[in-house]
């Protein structure tokens, strides 16, 4: 099977700034025109769209460059991170995702929490318990993505327009050839299609997931207020019980302001959810509610990304253990890459939170330093 590839160095290239605005302008329009086919009967183009974006951000090299490929064994295991909490009940039902019956993936998801006999079950615990199952779930939604929306989704109307990706199968593809030992699994960036998804993540991801809320709306006569925030909202309420132990890491200091953390201590995501979902372990501090009220979605300034990659680093052993006892996701690599990805492209002029309404200039030599040393 093919491995992902690496693209170069953000800005490291010699076309002009004109030409990369362009280029991504254009990427946009073709993005937009996908999306505007209105030929969606499930939500699986959205995912992996999604999907896409995300690996891309988190496969990034140590300078913030996106990946040149990612694999469909890597994009199963993220869609099934996005649909993973969306088989909770919503008022009481499932919500159907696909114009005819249930959306598969999300059917073999509910099918494998109820015979672990968890439902609502994290996805870290899920691979605990049942490695074995959990290892057969992402194998069929790979040949799920492999066989409908990987093929499908350049398509616009009857014509295939590929400006995103190349991948070496048809849609007319049989599951003996997928499962095979030559079977070529690699999913190719065409062009700076990569970069362009990260480049465009802060506006691709928002725009994704109003479409995705909006189809499902549409599938369960349902207004799309509260959708979005079910389907994509950061799950407050799972991360709570991560705060004790992390709060003891901290030595019982708010991690932004380094006061003592007495009464209503908050988990906070140190990358905000909003810029990228990671419930990774690495990617969670503890602050007092004043910090984490005046941060919100923020990127914070250069001494708390400092102080953060530090933590990370000197403290693996006990992340790990947190993560263990806790049955948590515990995934630094990725976290690490998400932070490079989104820090190493902030432009000069960018405001970072310091403290309350503080704001400060973006260290790029700093934040070039802490980020690229860390490992």
């Amino acid at each position: 099977m093919s491995s992902a590839g690496r693209s170069q160095l953000p800005g490291g290239s010699t076309e002009r700034s004109a030409d990369r605005t362009s280029g991504a302008s254009e990427f946009a329009e073709r993005l937009l025109t996908v999306l505007a086919d209105g030929a969606f009967t499930s939500t699986y183009k959205y995912a992996v769209l999604l999907g896409l974006v995300d690996l891309c951000v988190e496969q990034s090299t140590r300078t913030g460059g996106a990946p040149t490929s990612v694999t469909t064994r890597q994009l199963a295991e993220r869609i099934l991170e996005l649909y993973w909490p969306q088989v909770r009940l919503f008022d009481e039902r499932l919500l159907q995702q696909n114009s005819g019956n249930q959306a598969a993936i999300l059917t073999k998801i509910l099918r494998f929490q109820n015979q672990v006999g968890e439902p609502g079950i994290s996805v870290a615990r899920a691979r605990h318990l049942a490695p074995d199952e959990f290892a057969r779930l992402v194998r069929d939604i790979e040949w799920t993505l492999v066989e409908m929306p990987l093929p499908k989704l350049q398509r616009v109307g009857s014509e295939q327009v590929h400006f995103l990706y190349r991948i070496n199968w048809s849609d007319d593809i049989r599951r003996s050839t997928f499962m095979s030992r030559d079977f070529d699994n690699a999913i190719r960036f065409i062009g700076n299609a990569g970069e362009d998804l990260v480049r465009l993540a802060p506006f691709v991801r928002p725009l994704v997931q109003r479409e995705w809320s909006g189809l499902v709306g549409r599938f369960n006569g349902l207004a799309e207020a509260r959708l979005e925030q079910f389907l994509f909202g950061a799950p407050r309420e799972a991360i709570a019980h991560l705060a004790e132990p992390l709060l003891q890491l901290q030595g019982g200091n708010c991690f932004y302001c380094g006061r003592r953390v007495r009464q209503r201590r908050e988990v906070d995501h140190f990358v905000p959810w909003s810029r990228h979902p990671d419930n990774g372990l690495d990617n969670l501090v503890v602050t007092d509610a004043a910090c984490n009220n005046a941060k919100r979605d923020h990127l914070a300034a250069a001494e708390h990304v400092e102080r953060w990659a530090e933590r990370n680093q000197q403290r693996e052993v006990e992340l790990a253990q947190i993560a263990d006892v806790k049955q948590w996701s515990h995934r630094p690599r990725r976290t690490l890459s998400v932070a490079r990805s989104i820090y190493l492209r902030l432009p000069a002029d960018a405001r970072l939170w310091q403290i309350q309404r503080e704001f400060v200039a973006v260290d790029a030599p700093r934040l070039r330093s802490v980020l690229g040393a860390a490992s």
